[in-house]
């Protein structure tokens, strides 16, 4: 049942980086800079962390980001549409 709830898991967030890609790309066809919409992204996403698990912990993930950015992890291509 693990395996299920995975893959459900996956599946929830590859739809929501789905839905996100689209609303980046409606973003700069708006004029809003690929810049401007990743700090805000970046906020938004660090914010809503916080008010979930707390600073202490958003605070671990970010001093995990730079082993993640060199390994690679956030090295993906986005299909712009």
């Amino acid at each position: 049942m693990p395996s299920l709830v995975a893959e459900a898991d996956q599946a929830e967030r590859e739809l929501a980086l789905e839905v996100l890609a689209d609303a980046w790309n409606e973003a700069e066809d708006d004029g809003i800079t690929p810049n401007a919409l990743a700090h805000a992204a970046l906020f938004a996403a660090l914010a809503t962390f916080v008010r979930q698990h707390g600073e202490e912990s958003a605070a671990k993930l970010v001093e995990s980001l730079p082993d993640k950015l060199r390994s690679g992890e956030y090295s993906v291509e986005r299909r712009l549409q």
